[in-house]
Order: C-alpha cells, then sequence, then structure tokens
C-alpha cells in the first residue's frame, strides 16, 4: 500500500489545482483519474472545446455578415467543419499536455483508473486493465464532479438524444437541432449549430433564458439570438422525447397545457449537470450526501469524515470550473492551517455567446426580494466608440449601486468582451471599492471598458461624459 499525504480524486480544474497548491505547500501529494488524459470534463468535453467551437463559428459567422461591411471580400467561401472538430481536438490536447507537465513538475503521482474507498484513509484504485492499486492518505479530496442531467422519462441514447459531450463530436453537420434548456449550456450550443447553418430551436421551461442570472441579460439575449434566426420557446414543459430512427421527436405543453410535438436531425438535452459519486465506495466512509445527491461539507468543505473534503460540482452550488479552482486552494491552504475566504457572491459567471455575457454579484431581481435598497447605472455599447470601431455596438453595462455608500453590489454586462470585462468588476466587490473610484480611475481609450467606467458614473448619480 502506498501512502501519501494527500489523495485528490479526479482532475477537473478544481483536483488539479488542489494537487499543485498541496505540492507546492510541501505535501507528498497523488491525484487519481479514471479517464487516461487529465482536465476532467471542463478541459476534455466541456469548458475548453466548448469554447475553441464557440471561437470558429463566431470567426465563420463574422466572415459571413461582417466582413463585407470591412471591405474585406472572400469569394467561395466554405465551412470545413472536420477541420474545424480538428483544431478542438488539437485545443484540448495541448491543455492536457500540459496539465500532464504539471504534474510531474510538481512531483505529483498519477494514478489513472476509478477509485473507491475502503475506509476514510484508504483507497483501491482500480485501471482500466483491472490492475489494483492500494492508496492511503491522511487527508482525502473528492473533486469528481458532476455528469449530464436528463428529465424524468427520457433517456439519453447518444445516438438522436444526446447531451453537450456527444454534440461536441458529431461527425457532419446536423440540418436542424432541437436544445432542452436554455441556460448556460443551451444557449452557448444553440451558438455553436446556428453559426454552422444549422436549424436550431430552444426549449426552455422557465419564462427567460439564463434563469439564474439578472431577467435583463436572459431577455437581452433573447432578442439577440432570435435576431440569428434561432427558434425560442419559454414556459415549456417536455415530457418525452423518441429517437425515430433519422430523427428525433419531443414532446412538450406550453404553460396552457396544451400539447406539441417537434422533430429534429438531434435532441440536446441541456437541462443541467448533476454530482458524480457513483462507484466511490462512500458507504465505506462516514461522508454523506443530501437529498440531491450532492456531498455535504461544512464550512470548511470537510465531510462528516473529518480528514475528507470536497469541491466543485460534487458539492454543488453554481458549477463553475473557477468555483471549483477557489474551493481547491481554500481546501488545501485550510489544511495547511492557514486562514483564506471564499466570498461565493464575488465568483463571477459568463456565458460564450456572442456578445458574451457575465455577471458578479447580486442582481435586481435579488435586491428587490430583499428589500435592498439600489440605484442602477447603465450605459450601452453602442454609445462606445471602441464598439463602433469593431462593429460591437449591442448590449450594454449595468451596474446596481448601495445609494448611501456607493458600494458596488452587482455587475452585469452583454456585450463584446464581458467575459474579460467582469474581472474588474470582481476586484470592486472583492475590495468593497466604491462606484466614485471605480469611474475616477483612468481608463484607456477607446475601449470596451469604458463602457463600465460610464455605467458606475451613471450609477453614483454622475452624468456620462465619454463615448
Amino acid at each position: 500500500m502506498e501512502k501519501f499525504d494527500l489523495i485528490v480524486i479526479g482532475s477537473g480544474p478544481g483536483g488539479y489545482v488542489a494537487a499543485i497548491r498541496a505540492a507546492q505547500l510541501g505535501y507528498k501529494t497523488a491525484i487519481v483519474e479514471k479517464y487516461n488524459t487529465l482536465g476532467g470534463t471542463c478541459t476534455n468535453v466541456g469548458c475548453i472545446p466548448t469554447k475553441a467551437l464557440l471561437d470558429s463559428t463566431h470567426q465563420y459567422a463574422e466572415a459571413l455578415t461582417k466582413f463585407n461591411k470591412h471591405g474585406i471580400e472572400i469569394q467561395k467561401m466554405a465551412l470545413n467543419q472536420q477541420q474545424m472538430y480538428r483544431r478542438k481536438e488539437e485545443v484540448v490536447q495541448k491543455t492536457t499536455q500540459g496539465l500532464t507537465f504539471l504534474m510531474k513538475k510538481n512531483d505529483i503521482t498519477t494514478f489513472q483508473g476509478i477509485a473507491h474507498f475502503t475506509s476514510n484513509t484508504t483507497l483501491t484504485v482500480t485501471s482500466s486493465t483491472g490492475v489494483l492499486t492500494q492508496l492511503e492518505a491522511d487527508k482525502i479530496i473528492i473533486a469528481t464532479g458532476s455528469k449530464p442531467a436528463t428529465l424524468p422519462g427520457i433517456t439519453v441514447d447518444k445516438k438522436r438524444i444526446i447531451t453537450s459531450t456527444e454534440a461536441l463530436t458529431l461527425v457532419e453537420q446536423p440540418k436542424s437541432i432541437l436544445i432542452i434548456g436554455g441556460g448556460v449550456i443551451g444557449v452557448e450550443m444553440a451558438s455553436i449549430f446556428n453559426r454552422m447553418g444549422t436549424e436550431v430551436t430552444i426549449l426552455e421551461y422557465a419564462p427567460t433564458l439564463l434563469a439564474t442570472m439578472d431577467t435583463e441579460l436572459g431577455k437581452t439575449l433573447q432578442k439577440l439570438l432570435k435576431k440569428e434566426q434561432i427558434n425560442i420557446l419559454l414556459e415549456q414543459s417536455v415530457y418525452a422525447v423518441e429517437n425515430l430512427g433519422e430523427q428525433a421527436r419531443v414532446k412538450f405543453k406550453d404553460k396552457q397545457g396544451v400539447e406539441h410535438q417537434l422533430d429534429a436531425d438531434y435532441v440536446l438535452l441541456a437541462v443541467g449537470r448533476r454530482p458524480y459519486t457513483e462507484g466511490l465506495g462512500l458507504e465505506n466512509t462516514e461522508v454523506t450526501l443530501d437529498e440531491k445527491g450532492y456531498i455535504k461539507t461544512n464550512a470548511h468543505l470537510q465531510t462528516q469524515a473529518g480528514n475528507i473534503y470536497a469541491i466543485g460540482d460534487v458539492i454543488g452550488g453554481a458549477m463553475l470550473a473557477h468555483k471549483a479552482e477557489e474551493e481547491a486552494v481554500f481546501v488545501i491552504e485550510i489544511i495547511n492551517g492557514q486562514k483564506p475566504h471564499i466570498h461565493y457572491n464575488r465568483i463571477p459567471s459568463v456565458v460564450y455567446t456572442w456578445p458574451e455575457i457575465a455577471s458578479v454579484g447580486a442582481t435586481e431581481q435579488e435586491l428587490i426580494q430583499q428589500n435592498i435598497t439600489y440605484t442602477i447605472g447603465k450605459f450601452p455599447f453602442s454609445a462606445n466608440a471602441r464598439a463602433r470601431a469593431s462593429m460591437d455596438t449591442e448590449g450594454f453595462a449595468k451596474v446596481l449601486v448601495d445609494p448611501q455608500y456607493g458600494e458596488i453590489l452587482g455587475v452585469h454586462i452583454i456585450g463584446a468582451r464581458a467575459a474579460d470585462l467582469i474581472a474588474q468588476a470582481v476586484v470592486a466587490l472583492e475590495y468593497e471599492v466604491t462606484a466614485k473610484d471605480m469611474f475616477s480611475i483612468s481608463y484607456a481609450h477607446p475601449t470596451f471598458a469604458e463602457v463600465l467606467k460610464e455605467a458606475y458614473r451613471l450609477a453614483g448619480g454622475y452624468p456620462a461624459i465619454n463615448i
């Protein structure tokens, strides 16, 4: 039996960050991954390949719709889906190779196989060839992530009824696709296929897209996606999906209870994700699960078994790679006797449609529910010189501010490079900088960031002064 100071189960963003931070602090560390490559869902079949395809299809859509306006004329342009998907695989491969290098650089022992607890401190790892390895550790971190969820009575057959995982490896472009779910995964997948020329329909149960974000963001995105000819049906309850052979059929009811059905080449379920704990042998430990299958943890992300911790998707909350990374560092530093902290409401959320969407802090709806007074500063990208120069004038930045002290309560952006702009807002919330502080500093001109500067000015009760 091999003995380690710390073992991490799962090599996604939470797992590999935990392992690296532990090694940096001098712990003899091992990481267990059941697949042949490191990186988990995010790197292999989630964040990274999705963003690669979003970028590729965005370039194609720009060439189709905007290049002529820029004075760039292309003759006989064609989409090579095979090359697009090859590039996506190259991006994934280079990322996983980078992770393998980091494990070696930090002297982290990697085990390929399925981890199974035999007690609070011991594991067996079964490799793909059936070889059993016995491991023991003082501390163990569960970072096994999540897998796509489905709906009651609906089976994903991975042929015509698929999830985002299968959608990332389709060998040819579908003529039509039905996406069940208008959350982050649903709208990103809709963007990819729509730009490729596929007929896309989104069916969403909630009254808006992106139901967990500020309502105005979802409503604005809906208008923009409709402009791009994506069909969006809200407040629809899907109750059956059937593989017809060459197509699939969705049966659903609208809010009046009227039944409908639609057919498409593929049906993609994007109704969220569920924690992955199958086969871990948790019954051999003191670790407990809640009613939804998430691992229960305390404020230090410690399970009922005091030496076992859990992070990332498997404990619930926002299912974000960077949230798992923050929790990874948090746990390792707690184990190390340090006093780190995490403010969950200061962890940003991003949607990589175009325009991008990013948000941090409280939404308007949350402030209203909590009876918190706020002022709004909202500035459109159409009034920004940099946005006009690049023909990216859709969207706005919205800042929610406490009127008494000027504290920034929430920032919500839909517009070009929102994913990068939101980092500035995270700094403002993390260090409780006021709106006046944020607009009093110098911003380079012309930049997209000036949209935020003007939103801060307006929220602070000052008129906008720049374009």
